[in-house]
């Protein structure tokens, strides 16, 4: 069995397979700010109370603060909601963006059956949890009931393996876009193992997890380990982490039924650049040097978190950033940006000339802060770059690494040189 049919499987107390169509029950649900408000309708269509009002969380994320008398309204009737039905786990404008909010604070766990109003919510597969993005009227039935439905999906695995200190989880996740396409694991589950999978910290794990999306995925797995341990550690009690290990689902990649296996070798692989306007449409960085870029754009809920803001700021470190180019930093969480501020990465921002904003989802969604103008260039450390992303159809995106991000910043085009 692939890691997908264990985790649904362990839940149900029966083995299922690919193909099976299953109901099954959630331990978490979450909406935000842009999804509560119809998730809450069509909720109010079924019943008048939550299922369970701790198993529900709700973020404040997207457009934070609000930005237009719309988005106003819609966290008006969000609170409202909270109020309401008596959300206990609830992060209103300024905690961060919800997928590195949850995990976080200590909400993510392995083996759980997760829930949520956003596509990108396949990113705590990095804890080897099955963690889809349902629309409104799912959400709805699943704050009235706790339950949904799913098709237990076919699996890609994903081998990853090679040393090659230049490149980061964000390269090897664009390498991976490129090899399956946009559409090569449509309602499927992609698996990622192999010796460099296993070398990863949680940050980057979480950054492949986050783009399964890009590629059709319903979930992005990684089998929980003993780095997924220490990172729970802080986060829950002793007795849980100790029932986690007890109940730990492991994977024998050679035995499992998979519907296709991809290795990758990442020795020698220059780092990568996702280019207008897919995900998939991905190129080594040499291909694309020179690009001249207007924007740069360090943060969201794939490359915002600690480390990525470390890296960013080892190449700003007492340099400016280009005359023609705008850098805005937007840390994940409140979190993150409180480490940033103590370990004096803000000022190094600050002083090159970048812009900080609320930690939320920024540029990233086109709705809020860093819009592109007609024909502008932006690179970019967020998931998507599809026409129209970041409020301008008629402008273009490049996505890459937060080290790509920062040397390209400071040379005025997209570049690994420093």
């Amino acid at each position: 069995m692939t890691l997908a049919e264990k985790i649904l499987s362990k839940k149900l107390g029966k083995k299922v397979y690919a193909g099976d169509t299953i109901e099954i029950d959630i331990d978490l649900a979450m909406t935000h700010d842009g999804t509560t408000p119809l998730s809450a309708k069509a909720f109010r269509q079924i019943t008048d109370k939550v299922w369970d009002n701790e198993k529900i969380v709700i973020v404040f994320d997207h457009n934070v603060p609000a930005n237009t008398s719309k988005a106003a309204n819609m966290q008006k009737i969000t609170r409202e909601f909270i109020k309401e039905q008596n959300i206990i786990h609830h992060y209103f404008e300024g905690e961060g963006v919800c997928h590195q909010v949850l995990p976080e604070k200590g909400h993510v766990k392995p083996n759980m059956i997760i829930a949520g109003g956003d596509s990108h919510t396949c990113t705590h597969g990095a804890f080897g949890a099955f963690s889809t993005g349902f629309g409104a009227t799912d959400m709805g039935y699943i704050f009235a009931t706790g339950k949904t439905w799913i098709k237990v999906p076919k699996t890609i695995r994903v081998n990853v393996n090679g040393e090659n200190e230049k490149i980061t989880g964000k390269d090897i996740i664009l390498r991976i876009c490129k090899e399956v396409g946009r559409r090569g694991a449509t309602y499927m589950a992609l698996e990622y193992g192999g010796e460099t999978i296993k070398s990863l910290n949680m940050e980057d794990r979480m950054v492949l997890s986050n783009m399964a999306i890009e590629m059709g995925a319903k979930v992005g797995l990684i089998e929980a380990d003993e780095t997924t341990y220490n990172y729970l550690k802080t986060k829950i009690s002793e007795e849980e982490l100790l029932n986690l290990k007890q109940n730990r689902i492991t994977v024998n990649e050679k035995e499992e039924e998979y519907y296709k296996v991809i290795d990758i070798d990442i020795t020698g692989m220059e780092e990568q650049i996702a280019c207008p306007h897919h995900p998939d449409n991905v190129k080594p960085v040499s291909e694309v040097n020179g690009t001249h870029i207007d924007q740069v754009f360090i943060g969201s809920c794939t490359n915002g978190r600690l480390n990525d803001l470390r890296i960013a700021a080892k190449y700003l470190k007492g340099k400016k950033v280009h005359k023609d180019v705008r850098l805005i930093v937007i840390p994940a969480s409140k979190s993150i940006f409180k480490q940033a501020l103590n370990e004096g990465l803000i000022d190094i921002f600050v002083d090159a000339g970048a812009l900080i904003c609320t930690p939320g989802c920024g540029p990233c969604l086109g709705a809020h802060q860093g819009v592109l103008a007609d024909g502008e260039v932006c690179l970019a450390t967020t998931n998507r770059n599809f026409k129209g992303r970041m409020g301008n159809v008629n402008a273009e995106i490049y996505l890459a690494s937060p080290a790509i991000a920062a040397k390209s910043a400071v040379k005025g085009y997209i570049t690994n040189e420093e």
